[in-house]
Order: structure tokens, then C-alpha cells, then sequence
């Protein structure tokens, strides 16, 4: 699935500060806040990841911490499907799963909730960023051993350059924002 085009592109481009050696040096951080505060550039960004998946009878998207519980659940709500978070260790109150990662600058783990997703089910999986794409491949997994049918992804940017793609195989992936440098 392609970007958004031309000007709608360029525009919600300028709407997202950059944040030279954040949270690590060496590390260009894309601050989505200053997109989210804008209501026409939020508004535009909702769509586009939305309309590709408007078709695709979506029963569940799962948001990963953080930033994908912002844009993953105001796209369930357009899509009328329910939402489920992805979160880091320790902050979800039942029994969990848990799926270990490596990422640009260090490694991490996510859990979802044992009874979130049910076999069968169809699911977007949805956050701000694909990068390296260790997180991505750390909840399409959890998605996948809870029983759950990943139809595709959504992200608002991806950092081309860092080839994150490689890593989800054939999961059809959207994103509204490429940079590729």
C-alpha cells in the first residue's frame, strides 16, 4: 500500500517536529505531538491510515505503546472496530504474553493481555513509527500467537532508510509519511 500524496503529504511532514539526539545520541526522534495538536493535520493523518482498511471488516486494532493507543484507537473508532493495547512489561493488570525485541538503540519487551485477541479474529496493527521494525515484528507476533488474523499495519511515518519493511514480510503495510533520509 502507497503513502499519501504530494502537498497532504508535505504538509503533515511539516507538522512533525524532529529532535536531534533523542532519547539517545545519535538519534533523530519525529515528535508526532506537534501533528496530534493540529486538528486538520490529526484529522488528515486518521484518514489516510484508515481508508485503506475501510473494505477489510476489521474486528479489532492493536495499538502499540505509546503513540499507537493516540492514532489506534481514534481509527478503530472510524473503522467500528474494538481496540486492544500492546504495552510495555508490567502494565497490564491480567494474565499476559509477552514477545522480547531488538530496536535501533537497545532492545525491549511487549505484552498484550491473554484474552485480547481471539482466534479467528481479523486485526490492524497499528503505531507513529516503523523504523527498524523490531517493535512491529514484536506485536505482529503477539497478534499471531493469540490466534488473530494480522489483515495489516498502519503507521503514520516510516524511516525507509533504516529498512524496517524487510523485517514484516508480506503483512500489507500502509503508511502515510515516508522519509528516506
Amino acid at each position: 500500500m502507497v503513502a499519501l500524496g504530494g502537498s497532504r503529504m508535505e504538509h503533515l511532514k511539516e507538522l512533525i517536529r524532529h529532535v536531534p539526539n533523542f532519547p539517545k545520541k545519535g538519534i533523530l526522534f519525529y515528535d508526532i505531538t506537534t501533528l496530534l495538536r493540529d486538528p486538520v493535520g490529526l484529522r488528515e493523518a486518521l484518514d489516510g491510515m484508515t481508508a485503506p482498511f475501510r473494505e477489510e471488516a476489521i474486528d479489532l486494532v492493536v495499538g502499540i505503546e505509546s503513540r499507537g493507543f493516540i492514532l489506534g484507537a481514534a481509527i478503530a473508532e472510524k473503522l467500528g472496530a474494538g481496540f486492544v493495547p500492546i504495552r510495555k512489561p508490567g502494565k497490564l493488570p491480567s494474565g499476559t504474553i509477552a514477545q522480547s525485541y531488538e530496536l535501533e538503540y537497545g532492545s525491549d519487551t511487549l505484552e498484550i493481555h491473554q484474552d485480547a485477541v481471539q482466534e479467528g479474529q481479523r486485526v490492524l496493527i497499528v503505531d507513529d513509527l516503523l523504523a527498524t521494525g523490531g517493535t512491529a515484528c514484536a506485536a505482529n507476533d503477539l497478534v499471531r500467537k493469540a490466534g488473530a488474523n494480522v489483515i495489516g499495519m498502519a503507521f503514520l511515518v516510516e524511516l525507509e532508510f533504516l529498512k524496517g519493511r524487510e523485517r514484516l514480510g508480506e503483512t500489507p503495510l500502509f503508511v502515510a509519511l515516508r522519509y528516506q533520509s
